[in-house]
């Protein structure tokens, strides 16, 4: 992978931290409500699931690491990218069509252009 394409990944991957943080730890404070413009009885009622929620995108976090720091073969780095990318624009194009619009743009779009970068740089 080039050194853009890994910039790019690890942009993604600290976004999928940064929804760990917030899902897991912040969900029912201010800061978690304020951006996924919730109010508190909903983040009190929804708390288990976001921090579930979190949990997965630190899953794809971890993976998205893995493939900066390939062991093995020298595609590696390329084929564990493409799939952690890969789920992570599939999770963003579900949650666009069944939540919101705006996590196509903060999920999705940012994974494909890492993506792409991944596959042509």
């Amino acid at each position: 992978m080039s050194a853009l394409a890994q910039i790019l990944v690890a942009v993604v991957a600290l976004e999928h931290l940064l929804f760990l943080v917030l899902e897991m730890f912040l969900w029912d404070k201010p800061q978690g409500m304020k951006v996924f413009r919730n109010t508190p009885e909903a983040a009190a009622a929804t708390k288990v699931l976001a921090g579930n929620q979190g949990l997965y995108n630190g899953f794809l976090a971890a993976g998205l690491v893995w493939s900066l720091f390939p062991v093995g073969a020298p595609d590696a780095a390329q084929a564990i990218a493409t799939f952690f990318l890969a789920c992570v624009i599939a999770a963003g194009l579900y949650g666009a069509l069944s939540f919101s619009r705006r996590i196509l743009w903060v999920q999705a779009v940012p994974a494909a252009i890492a993506m792409v970068a991944v596959w042509v740089l």
